[in-house]
């Protein structure tokens, strides 16, 4: 299940707008280790706060986002540093080889986003 963070800024830019801290707090008041996260505070200019069924249409979308940002996670741990990347592509331009690219295929190929 996709976070309200996560949902609440898909709403906000697929209506223009971007998060703001100061502008929007949740909360989540847990009662009986029930989780219930909602929109403590809405100041948004020019949009209104969104319905639980508006929130609600985010999940799928949300769901996405979420996974995607750990395989990117995981992606740039196998990518190695700058340093090590730096002498891929020297070695690569050197010797005629493909070792660089090789590698970021092989990263993406064992990573690969929905």
């Amino acid at each position: 299940m996709a976070q309200l963070k996560t949902k609440v800024k898909l709403y906000l830019e697929a209506n223009s707008k971007s998060w703001d801290e100061n502008k929007i707090r949740l909360q989540d008041d847990m009662v009986d280790g029930v989780s219930s996260p909602y929109i403590k505070t809405w100041n948004v200019s020019g949009l209104d706060k969104p319905t639980d069924s508006q929130i609600a249409s985010y999940e799928t979308a949300g769901n996405t986002v979420e996974t995607n940002a750990g395989i990117d996670a995981t992606r740039r741990s196998q990518y190695l540093d700058w340093e090590q990347q730096m002498e891929m592509i020297y070695k690569d331009q050197k010797n005629g080889t493909t070792t660089f690219k090789d590698h970021c295929d092989k990263v993406r190929s064992d990573n690969p986003k929905g």
